[in-house]
Order: structure tokens, then C-alpha cells, then sequence
């Protein structure tokens, strides 16, 4: 398929996908006069990109995770450093955590003040 209908199949801009492939995240085939060709393997892979990027992950640790993911969902095959890699995840997820929860306790003492 060409790059406009995996676009429209994974809710994923054309410019994205060219940009997954200049990160090295997908690999189309290419046709003889040179457009990409994408197969039912790179939907799997831009759907598994999207899943990852919705758990709040940048590209550089979808890069390392990718090859361990084995399903649209989140299940995982043993991969180098895959604990350490999810552990840091979470740390920094709970991190934005306590930051968010100290900007609303702020806002809502401002809040309090001006009733």
C-alpha cells in the first residue's frame, strides 16, 4: 500500500510515517519507480508505535522497546534491558505525577484566595 493509505488506516499524518522512516522505525519496500510500499507489517508496526506513544514514550525508547513488542497489545518478548528500560517509564511517569500534583495544589490555593 502507499504511503496515503497507511495513513488513513493508522490515523497516522503522511508526514509522521516519513518521519518514522528517517528514525529508522520503518522500513518500507520500495516499488520500481521509487514510492514506498508498505505491507501489512508496517501497519502492525505504526500501530504498535502509537500504542507505546500513548503510554507517554519519546521515539528514542520506542526505538529500543519496538523490537520486543510481539502484539498490538502490551506484551512484550524478553529483550536486553526491557525491566530497566519500562522501570525508568514509570519513574518518570510518577515524577510528572508529583509535579502535576503540586501545580494543582498551587491553582487551587490561588483558586481559594480570589472567592
Amino acid at each position: 500500500m502507499k504511503i496515503g493509505e497507511l495513513s488513513r488506516r493508522t490515523g497516522v499524518s503522511v508526514r509522521m510515517l516519513r518521519y518514522y522512516e528517517a528514525e529508522g522505525l520503518l522500513a518500507p519496500q520500495r516499488t520500481y519507480s521509487g514510492y514506498r510500499d508498505y505491507g501489512p507489517e508496517e501497519e502492525q508496526t505504526v500501530r504498535r508505535i502509537k500504542m507505546l506513544g500513548s503510554a507517554g514514550m519519546t521515539l528514542e525508547t520506542i526505538q529500543q522497546l519496538l523490537p520486543c513488542v510481539r502484539s498490538n497489545d502490551p506484551a512484550f518478548t524478553p529483550c536486553n534491558e526491557l525491566r530497566r528500560i519500562l522501570a525508568k517509564q514509570v519513574s518518570l511517569i510518577d515524577e510528572r505525577i508529583e509535579t502535576l500534583s503540586q501545580s494543582r495544589t498551587i491553582l487551587a490555593g490561588y483558586l481559594a484566595s480570589v472567592n
